[in-house]
């Protein structure tokens, strides 16, 4: 590792290399505070750096652990005391936007809302987003096919992405910055990089697409006694809002009445409905979206498949209903899933949850929120006692999947703690082709070892 080190050093700036008690004072992740594990960290400036420290670490049979922001939630980007770090964080320019083609290259450690902000005061929407945004990377991003808020109506990350550049374990630099919309010349190789999640190659420099900037956007909470009526509300939306319908976050009982209330947040209407919908739309003439949005709600309440309804009037109004989905501090610690399954199979998957996790413990509990157009829900569940239980819970929440075409993974990778349940949703056949991609590009396994399976 001296040698390793001192080399490096001849070709990186000062500060590069973080290494000691300066490295111990990073935390692990945001999730754990303990003191990150490695026997070094390096902080490379431009992609041609990224190819000369993978070069050597390739040349020594160095394992190398990849960290953007560090907010996943899979233990992805875990090190230990015999890996070395590479953080992008020193690589964080949007290096140019494309204004008559709506096209932008940015570098991996560019910080997601920083890249929404800068984007926003040129015109453009840059549609990924998700409660991590202030810490997340573009890299993070594209490394996990991240999702969020806004899948339902512009996609996952492996729709933004136009073009990538990629360094190899060996070193070798994959620039494949493709700015078009329609290539259609062989294998699409950026796909294979879209979600490995730094297992065959470390992603520097992205070409995203980006939208104009919405001119309205329509906001409401509402509560329904039924998933059925969730369903009507959110099919009526789709239809009669022509497209713009972006968020649809729905939320059970168990969520709501957990994060709401004394000592957590003031919850803006009664908290004995079964479900409350967080609705947004955005779209291009005020006036009469505002007015067409205003005319759904009143319809659904005279369905009466919404029952009460709040409908803010102010940035600071929708933020204060926007907090409760995305900030769920009073129910940690907890063991946190994502899954995915068809709608259709979620009131099914949700009974049989809630009647296991009952089964269990007299005291566990589970809470169930998610981006249900997506198929995608998120669910918490306790106790939690540092992580003594986390197995049983793992067997409750993919094991109720069975039978209903589900995923154990809707948007947050497998990481180390997804990689025993691959196989619940992947064939085998699909791992062997995994593992081959793998061998093929990471011949030495230095890349994130340990992660998406052995």
């Amino acid at each position: 590792m001296a040698d390793l080190a001192a080399i490096l050093s001849e070709m990186l700036s000062d500060g590069a290399i973080v290494t000691g008690d300066a490295l111990a004072e990073r935390a692990k992740s945001y999730w754990d505070p303990s003191p990150t594990e490695a026997k070094a960290l390096f902080r490379p400036e431009t992609t041609e750096q990224v190819g000369d420290i993978l070069r050597l670490c390739h040349e020594h049979r160095q394992s190398v652990v990849v960290q953007g922001g560090l907010t996943g939630v899979v233990e992805g980007a875990v090190s230990t005391s015999e890996d070395v770090i590479i953080s992008l964080e020193r690589m964080t320019a949007i290096e140019s936007v494309d204004e008559m083609d709506g096209v932008a290259v940015i570098q991996a450690g560019a910080i997601l809302q920083t890249v929404q902000e800068q984007l926003a005061a040129r015109g453009f929407l840059f549609p990924l987003d998700l409660g991590a945004r202030g810490s997340c990377t573009i890299g993070g991003t594209v490394a996990t096919n991240a999702g969020g808020i806004n899948v339902l109506r512009y996609g996952m990350m492996r729709q933004l992405v136009l073009g990538l550049e990629v360094v190899l374990a060996d070193g070798t630099v994959i620039s494949s910055m493709n700015q078009m919309l329609k290539n259609n010349t062989g294998y699409d190789l950026k796909q294979l990089f879209i979600g490995s999640e730094g297992t065959i190659g470390v992603v520097t420099r992205v070409v995203v697409k980006l939208f104009p900037l919405p001119k309205s956007r329509q906001t409401a909470m509402f509560a329904t006694e039924s998933f059925e009526a969730v369903v009507r509300v959110l099919k009526t939306m789709q239809s009669d809002l022509a497209g713009t319908l972006n968020a649809y976050e729905v939320m059970w009982n168990s969520y709501y009445k957990n994060v709401t209330g004394e000592g957590a947040h003031r919850p803006p209407m009664d908290r004995e409905y079964p479900f409350y919908v967080l609705a947004e739309a955005e779209g291009a003439n005020p006036e009469a979206d505002d007015a067409r949005f205003q005319a759904l709600l009143e319809r659904g309440l005279e369905d009466g498949d919404i029952v009460d309804a709040i409908v803010p009037k102010s940035t600071s109004e929708r933020d204060a209903l926007w907090i409760i989905r995305e900030e769920f501090d009073p129910v940690l610690p907890a063991y946190l899933y994502d899954v995915s399954l068809p709608i259709k199979a979620m009131p099914t998957y949700v009974k049989r949850l809630e009647t296991a996790i009952a089964e269990w413990r007299h005291d566990a509990v589970s809470v169930v929120f998610g981006h249900i157009a997506d198929g995608n829900l998120h669910i918490f569940a306790w106790p939690f006692e540092d992580g003594v239980h986390h197995e049983a819970c793992d067997q409750i929440v993919y094991g109720c999947l069975e039978g209903l075409d589900g995923s154990i993974s809707a948007e947050h990778g497998i990481g180390i703690e997804k990689k025993q349940w691959l196989g619940e949703s992947r064939s085998g056949d699909e791992i062997a082709l995994m593992r081959q991609l793998k061998e093929l590009l990471d011949p030495e396994n230095i890349l994130n070892p340990g992660k998406l399976f052995e």
